[in-house]
């Protein structure tokens, strides 16, 4: 939480919305609803917590007009209306934190090994024993964390920010204001190998990976290079922690996928499309736009059509999902049956008329 404190006439200036209540109110940050105090800001974007809105003591309120006047007799505080408060939320999450942020060090720092046939903007910043191999190109306001090594011709673009010990390997591209985040790997080898006798003959992955813009990356995910042709991410993917993503995929802008989903090679993933928490890509398969994959699924053909797909079964006790699995593996017999009960009543019924 920042203690940097800004008007709410600013706020308003900078972001939009109707401000109900005085301009001159200041506030030093951004808390829940249940958390906030008299020098807070907080926003409702549930309308089920109406009545918790209403009761707290922040000093104003991102809220939807709808909702509004649902609690407006209640809450005395000012309000900023807005469509939808969070996204209103988010951006003033990122001007307060833009407040107290402390600006990087320009330049290199002296533990740090860059080559000589590296370009380095002036106005990046090189943390503490970074690596950086030769024909490397490093954009303007790039902030590149101790311990990160940056592979033989990689590029990272304008205003990126390469948190600590990420791993870039060669010939990887990295787009403008990019956040990578520590422990990730950029560029490893895809698990490419051909059985010869039962034994595993490896397949050298020379394509690269290419990141377009305004993605995200969390702690400790992997990105494969591809094997022949290139591994691809486009513009506003956003990559939560633990995640793999095999050679040669291609996902589409603004696909977002929670931490410890899989990909397996070659898959091709659509744009704003979403991955719940482990869910499971199969090789070679085709994802269209606006997919949505429930927790724990296993996408294990390919999807031509936008929607809601889930493939598991719901949560319940031990005994039961035991005897629920033992009826699942008894239905092509138990279809059998049917199929002869119909058949037998079919008869019957011809035979009684």
């Amino acid at each position: 939480m920042t203690t940097t404190s800004t008007r709410l006439g600013e706020l308003v200036d900078r972001f939009g919305g109707q401000l109900i209540g005085s301009p001159d109110i200041v506030v030093v940050g951004i808390a829940p609803l249940s958390d906030a105090k008299h020098t807070h800001i907080t926003f409702l974007s549930n309308s089920k917590l109406r009545q918790q809105a209403a009761a707290t003591q922040a000093a104003a309120l991102i809220v939807t007009e709808a909702d509004h006047a649902q609690i407006a007799a209640e809450y005395k505080g000012a309000c900023i209306i807005t469509a939808n408060p969070y996204v209103y939320f988010a951006r003033a999450a990122q001007y307060f934190a833009s407040l107290a942020a402390i600006p990087p060090m320009l330049g290199i720092h002296p533990s740090a090994w860059v080559s000589p046939h590296a370009v380095i903007s002036p106005t990046a910043s090189i943390g503490p024993h970074v690596s950086i191999d030769a024909e490397a190109i490093i954009g303007d306001a790039v902030v590149i964390e101790a311990g990160t090594s940056v592979g033989r011709g990689v590029t990272i673009g304008d205003g990126s920010l390469i948190h600590a010990n990420v791993s870039i390997y060669d010939y990887c591209v990295i787009g403008q204001r990019a956040i990578i985040h520590s422990g990730a790997v950029i560029g490893a080898d895809g698990f490419g190998f051909a059985n010869e006798r039962g034994a595993w003959i490896k397949i050298p992955q020379t394509g690269r990976v290419l990141i377009g813009d305004d993605v995200e990356i969390g702690a400790n995910t992997s990105i494969d290079r591809g094997a022949l042709a290139d591994t691809i991410i486009e513009n506003g993917v956003k990559l939560d922690n633990q995640i793999q993503i095999g050679h040669n995929c291609h996902i589409g802008e603004h696909t977002a996928m929670a931490g410890c989903v899989g990909v397996a090679g070659s898959a091709k993933i659509g744009k704003h499309c979403t991955f719940g928490g482990a869910a499971m890509v199969l090789g070679h398969l085709t994802i269209v736009d606006n997919v949505h994959i429930s927790s724990g699924s296993m996408v294990s053909r390919s999807i031509l059509e936008p929607g809601q797909y889930t493939g598991f079964y719901p949560l319940a006790k031990n005994a039961d999902w035991e005897k629920t699995a033992a009826i699942v593996r008894n239905l092509s017999g138990m279809r059998e049956k049917i199929r002869q009960l119909e058949k037998t009543i079919k008869t019957l019924t011809e035979k009684s008329s």
